[in-house]
């Protein structure tokens, strides 16, 4: 399709990096800059369209934004992402990873956020997620969709984070990959990825070890993953996927105020005398077929289907031992036509997610499983789930109108193998429509707008009965209600380039705007030091996401992303108990959602240069400004704001087939303490958790291509 000279604007990627690549006269005296014009893809939208043409906030990461970073947790790769919030506590595991709230209320583990590795779910079926099979050595690419999704996935009302392996090289190579940190941090392993006309296999192999920056909180973990692709003719692929992880993390717990201001980083004497620890064995088994059924690519089909075995243990104040066995797949068919001389777009699928086995509860003897069986819970959780989306051209080229919708229908059942009576089953489902428009101003530049309804079920973990309930001793808890939301949002994204200009050739942006109102919001709560769920009637959340990434000149790269959150409890009475067990229903009405900083603020400064033929250096800082957060429901406490500068300089060096990248940085360099994660309604007061003091890490790649 041709364009006018102004169009050459034109970014269809909107990635917010770099994306050109610079050819020059070989004199060097005058240089002529050739934009090559990409498009880049998402899939997390259940189809692959253009960022420009899809109706949400998305953002897409891929390596060149990374490969000088440290790689240890999510946040070291997804930090300066508008509206996405991180709080972390020991590395990559148990990262609390909220959008627009949506995620804030857990305290292990993911919620409300669905989580994808290579399109397949890591989150379980009642939306829990772990991540600890995410090895960012590995990863090719991330897809994140912010704002409600539950029109297209089971438990998404925040969004999707889709991570994707590096399976789309274009040269077979072998990478040994080795990084080194304060706190006993290393990270040592092996990246292999081979090809040939009709398959590609990709394998990474990462050991990790780390002594922690708190008492009682070292980590121990392989992480194996492989992709096999085949790819038998132009217009079909088959993917084999595979991954196996066997880890060990101690955690020191959560502090008071006064524990924290005498040292932030001691353990809690409580979880240090229980040693408190998760001790994880996963393994996950993927297929997945892709095809165009005609030769004019109008119709697609895609079937996947998978495999989990889980096994956990844990030890608090007693000793638990998890098995889990899961079976899971999904299908979708794209049906690509004219409806009434326009451009229509239709899809419809379905997932189904199987998900059981005991849990075992023995007495805790300072971390040793004692010999008193307390429990045995057969426990299974079950999600099917029919989508269908059409994506409709009003305007030619210019407007869309997208209409989805979704059902959902989450069955737990829990039998007590010890009390053979007790055999419970609780259902949830919903029907989850959204209305969505995208109007372009130019090629580059469009507004967006939403409406729709999101639903989240209780996680299993959330659906235990506590002791003073009037149903007590059921196994699941009667009471506890699903949350539902009402989303609206209206935002502004694009890409604009100049490529004749010297400064802000190309700067990307994105403003969202959100409007949400939620009923039954699922908040936790404790019960004499064990943690416990409930329903805040109904809650507002209101905030603004805005994102822009410019060149400001060549190699020199600002980018910046601030949010403004305002969660509001409108109608919340709570029955809280003390220490003493003296009961008493409170109105937390007019209170501030808490876990949820009101402002927060990212501003980073990177600069890229070829020092001579075969090296090109790197320096980046990075600002990060979080205010403080309520830590309860009750708003009796508050965590200071803190400010966090950080650095990275690292050096690209390729000789011949070999390439050597070499990196280091300085995080927290002014020796910050502050609370990095936030211990939500601890009736102990024990909210508080250090993030990481001053530390250094670097990194030593060798790469060569075969």
């Amino acid at each position: 399709m041709k364009r006018s000279l102004p169009y050459i604007l034109v970014l269809w990627s909107f990635l917010p990096a770099p994306l050109f690549g610079d050819d020059e006269k070989p004199d060097g005296k005058d240089t002529v800059k050739v934009y090559h014009v990409d498009e880049m893809v998402v899939t997390a939208t259940r189809t692959t369209k253009r960022i420009i043409d899809v109706p949400y906030s998305i953002e897409l990461i891929q390596p060149n934004q990374f490969r000088f970073e440290r790689k240890t947790s999510v946040d070291d790769i997804l930090g300066t992402v508008p509206g996405v919030f991180f709080q972390n506590r020991y590395g990559n595991h148990d990262v609390r990873i909220s959008i627009r709230g949506f995620g804030s209320r857990s305290n292990s583990g993911i919620r409300g956020v669905r989580i994808l590795l290579d399109g397949i779910p890591e989150s379980e079926p009642d939306g829990q997620t772990r991540i600890e099979a995410i090895d960012f050595q590995s990863v090719g690419s991330i897809e994140i969709v912010k704002g409600n999704s539950s029109s297209l996935y089971t438990n998404a009302p925040g969004g999707v984070i889709n991570f994707i392996n590096d399976i789309n090289f274009t040269q077979p190579s072998v990478t040994q990959f080795n990084e080194f940190g304060s706190f006993g941090l290393h990270s040592n392993g092996l990246k292999l990825g081979l090809q040939t006309k009709t398959y590609k296999i990709l394998t990474t192999y990462n050991y990790h070890t780390a002594r922690g920056y708190r008492t009682h909180s070292e980590d121990y973990w392989h992480i194996l993953n492989s992709v096999l692709r085949v790819m038998p003719d132009d217009r079909s692929q088959f993917n084999v996927y595979g991954y196996f992880v066997d880890g060990i993390i101690r955690l020191p717990g959560s502090l008071t105020k006064q524990q924290f201001n005498a040292d932030a980083y001691q353990a809690n004497p409580r979880d240090a005398g229980r040693d408190a620890l998760r001790t994880t064995k996963k393994g996950r088994v993927g297929l997945q077929y892709y095809t165009f059924l005609d030769e004019d690519r109008n119709d697609e089909l895609e079937l996947t289907t998978y495999g989990t075995i889980k096994y956990f243990e844990r030890t608090a104040r007693t000793y638990r031992i998890f098995n889990r066995y899961g079976m899971g797949g999904s299908a979708r068919f794209i049906h690509h036509s004219e409806l009434f001389g326009r451009a229509n777009e239709f899809s419809v699928g379905g997932d189904v997610y199987y998900q059981t086995g005991p849990i075992e509860e023995y007495n805790n003897i300072s971390g040793k499983k004692g010999d008193l069986l307390q429990g045995l819970t057969d426990e299974t959780v079950g999600n099917v789930g029919f989508y269908f989306q059409n994506s409709l051209n009003i305007v030619d080229k210019t407007m869309d109108l997208l209409l989805t919708g979704r059902y959902d229908k989450i069955v737990f059942d829990a039998k007590n193998q010890i009390l053979e009576v007790q055999n419970e089953t609780r259902r949830f489902e919903a029907f989850t429509p959204k209305l969505a428009m995208i109007y372009k101003f130019t090629p580059t530049v469009a507004a967006y707008s939403s409406y729709g309804f999101s639903f989240d079920s209780p996680a299993a973990n959330e659906m235990d009965n506590y002791p003073l309930s009037l149903t007590f001793p059921r196994l699941l808890n009667p009471d506890l209600l699903p949350q539902r939301s009402k989303n609206f949002e209206v935002g502004l994204k694009g890409n604009l380039v100049f490529p004749e200009e010297e400064f802000f050739r190309n700067t990307y942006f994105d403003m969202t705007f959100f409007h949400y109102t939620i009923d039954d919001e699922i908040v936790p709560f404790e019960v004499f030091g064990d943690v416990f769920f409930r329903n805040a009637a109904r809650t507002t959340r209101r905030g603004l996401e805005f994102g822009v990434n410019t060149e400001v000149f060549t190699g020199l790269r600002l980018k910046t992303a601030y949010t403004f959150s305002d969660f509001t409890y409108q109608s919340y009475v709570a029955r809280a108990v003390d220490g003493s067990g003296n009961v008493a229903d409170t109105s937390f009405a007019g209170n501030i959602v808490p876990s949820v900083p009101k402002h927060n603020f990212t501003l980073t400064l990177s600069y890229e240069h070829s020092l001579m033929d075969n090296v090109t250096g790197f320096v980046k800082g990075t600002y990060h400004n979080v205010s403080g957060m309520y830590t309860d429901d009750g708003n009796t406490e508050r965590s200071d704001g803190y400010q966090l500068l950080n650095s990275t300089v690292g050096f690209d060096i390729l000789l011949g087939r070999l390439n050597i990248l070499l990196s280091g940085g300085v995080n927290n360099i002014m020796n910050l303490k502050y609370v990095a994660f936030i211990n939500i309604n601890s009736d102990q007061k024990e909210f508080y958790e250090a993030g990481e003091p001053r530390n250094y890490y670097a990194s030593i790649n060798f790469g060569y291509t075969l």
